[in-house]
């Protein structure tokens, strides 16, 4: 009988990779700054390039052709062009501008650079042609291909992993305008990876690029989240109970958009052909836009300070309809293929639910309904705690809502969490 083989001895485990110091730390600042700022560049430009085109497909043509800027028409045949001419650009650039959209997140592993330039051609045009989307995922996506691409010809021997978190905090620091939000977003990713040295070692670099890209934003930009709301006059016990009440309603909302997305995405997908499935989306983008009216276009950022300037210009049912307008919106958006992110467009539903709390209570303060709002949808949405808490809080200049949003925002992550996100694996089926 053949004798036993004993067992091979387990190999020796590696030794732990050593905790950074400030020698390991300093050859980071200069990456971190120059990634962080050329990040903020290419944000600015294309909002720039968008901006142009906005004003030429939405003033300049329907006023030479002598239709209403944003007669119903008009929205429709906009919203259905750009759907054509963004399924048109998918079709035929190198790499069909990424991978479908309703399978990817905020941060993903870097795309080859030659898929570049399509996935900007297609963000401007989808930005510009007024669809319920944001730039957050293309330009985060951008960012973090040229950051990889150029970083591992310039250093080599620098980790692939650096380049990527320093492309992601330096977008995702511009987008918000401080450093604050990229910082959220990466303790929460960091977390579930730990590596060697604290988490302020790991925060090191990223928030150096994150700050560069705030910086730049705020220097050429001037952006601000605060909608001059009226002022919350403090927190009273009814307060406490609206922010329990609104946000899992708000959650709630979002989280029906997101069991309908699978099924959404599903139709598009049956088209069988991008150029029929992102046009027919553009169609529906317009007619939904003709029915809730212009301030349903468009990414919302913009549009959420026209319906906060005035709380009491619209009645609860307008409201109602806008919140129900802008979420199949995003829904349609996010599902038939156009590249964009879900964070701003979320936002202008969030915003439009809570100023309906306020139209329909009018005890609701109005700056209480809109963070509750903007806190359960983006829970919903995006499933980042800390990104949907900082969102909500900057949209109201008052520190005393902070405590009524940490109280109301576990109310809300208990409705979403284990449940299924909106985002799909490839073949289809909802990611958890």
């Amino acid at each position: 009988m053949p004798h036993d083989v004993p067992p091979a001895a387990p190999s020796p485990a590696p030794p732990p990779a050593p905790d950074p110091s400030a020698r390991t730390l300093l050859p980071v600042v200069v990456p971190a700054l120059v990634v962080g700022a050329a990040s903020a560049l290419v944000l600015l430009g294309v909002d720039a390039l968008a901006h142009r085109l906005e004003d030429v497909l939405w003033e300049t043509l329907p006023d030479a052709l002598g239709v209403g800027r944003h007669s119903t028409l008009w929205i429709i045949v906009m919203l259905t062009a750009t759907g054509l001419a963004v399924g048109i650009v998918v079709r035929l650039v190198y790499g069909h501008a990424g991978p479908d959209p309703a399978t990817t997140g905020l941060i993903e592993d870097p795309m080859a650079p030659g898929v570049v330039p399509g996935l900007l051609v297609v963000t401007v045009l989808a930005l510009a042609g007024g669809v319920s989307l944001g730039p957050e995922n293309p330009i985060t996506a951008v960012n973090m291909a040229l950051a990889y691409w150029l970083g591992r010809k310039a250093a080599p021997s620098t980790p692939a992993a650096l380049w990527l978190s320093l492309a992601a905090a330096g977008t995702i620091g511009a987008l918000f305008g401080t450093p604050v939000a990229a910082a959220l977003i990466l303790t929460e990713t960091f977390t579930a990876r730990p590596g060697p040295g604290s988490l302020w070692d790991m925060l090191f670099g990223p928030l150096l690029a994150a700050g560069a890209g705030a910086l730049i934003t705020v220097l050429i930009a001037h952006p601000t989240f605060d909608l001059a709301l009226p002022a919350y006059t403090g927190t009273h016990w009814s307060d406490l109970l609206a922010a329990l009440v609104i946000t899992p309603l708000a959650a709630a909302l979002g989280l029906a958009a997101v069991y309908a997305f699978p099924y959404v995405h599903a139709f598009f997908r049956r088209l069988g052909h991008p150029v029929l499935a992102i046009t027919a989306g553009g169609l529906v983008l317009g007619l939904l836009g003709a029915l809730g009216g212009p301030l349903t276009l468009f990414k919302g950022l913009n549009e959420v300070k026209t319906l906060a300037a005035d709380p009491e210009g619209w009645s609860a049912g307008s409201f109602a309809l806008m919140t129900v307008v802008k979420a199949a919106a995003l829904l349609t958006a996010a599902a038939c293929g156009f590249r964009g992110g879900r964070i701003f467009p979320a936002v202008f539903v969030g915003v439009a639910l809570g100023l309906c709390a306020h139209a329909l209570v009018p005890a609701v303060q109005p700056s209480l309904g809109v963070v509750c709002g903007v806190l359960g949808v983006l829970l919903a949405i995006t499933r980042q705690g800390w990104l949907s808490l900082f969102t909500a809080a900057v949209l109201v200049a008052d520190p005393n809502v902070l405590a009524l949003l940490c109280v109301a925002a576990p109310a809300g992550w208990l409705l979403v969490t284990g449940r299924p996100r909106m985002q799909l694996r490839e073949d289809g089926a909802p990611l958890r």
